[in-house]
């Protein structure tokens, strides 16, 4: 979400409301996203500062094109993380479209990450105690 803000922010749209859609897993699971989105939105973030989005939870059924894409291309994504050096054409060919700065000319190049975000996995204990 701060990369997307880093994004909104290069295009001049930073104050505008912005949807971000994902997909129903199921109640726990959505409870446990939503509260990390609001914690994210609520300056639990890199700016330390409200951030302009609202999550929309769709259904798998929807048949969203956005959610369509995001399968195949997590999966590559992922397995370039857990199998360091195995070869991964899906990934080499995705990772030049990924943003990193500069008004898309730099995409996927420009930062030691290629345009990912790692983040290491906290629980939080109760909902008012930050992950960051």
């Amino acid at each position: 979400m701060e990369t997307l803000f880093d994004f909104l922010c290069e295009k001049g749209q930073e104050h505008l409301l912005t949807h971000v859609i994902v997909e129903r897993r199921g109640s726990k699971e959505d409870d446990e996203l939503e509260l990390e989105f609001c914690r994210m939105c609520d300056r639990a973030n890199k700016f330390r500062s409200p951030l302009p989005f609202d999550i929309i939870f769709g259904d798998k059924k929807v048949n969203s094109n956005g959610l369509q894409l995001a399968d195949p291309v997590a999966r590559p994504v992922g397995m370039s993380l857990v199998k360091r050096g195995q070869e991964n054409r899906a990934f080499d060919a995705l990772k030049r479209k990924f943003y990193c700065s500069g008004e898309g000319r730099t995409s996927g190049q420009g930062s030691k990450t290629g345009g990912l975000k790692f983040i290491r996995h906290q629980k939080a204990k109760s909902p008012d105690e930050r992950t960051l």
